[in-house]
């Protein structure tokens, strides 16, 4: 496959939802742009995925952290190992 073509595939986005964090605000609801979100009994529901283009205004606005987006093939971030000392306090960390 040439670069042109893997760069015009379409990204796939999945949903990973948290149903015991989610309190029904509809905050999600209302600001995905593609309405790819509703609520089922008070709750987070996925309803369109595939409508899904990841701009993660969901994830990024949702008070309780009950929803993520993630891109389907894509590798999770590595942390880097010299990033930060676990053993120190988070206060100590003035990398």
């Amino acid at each position: 496959m040439r670069a042109k073509d893997m760069s015009e595939q379409k990204k796939v986005f999945f949903h990973v939802t948290r149903e015991k964090w989610c309190k029904g605000c509809n905050i999600c609801v209302a600001l995905c742009p593609k309405q790819v979100l509703a609520l089922h009994n008070g709750k987070i529901a996925v309803e369109r995925p595939e409508d899904c283009i990841g701009c993660r205004m969901c994830e990024l606005r949702c008070p309780d952290f009950a929803i993520e987006v993630k891109e389907k093939g894509a590798e999770p971030a590595k942390p880097e190992a010299a990033a930060s000392d676990f053993d120190l306090p988070p206060e100590a960390d003035h990398a």
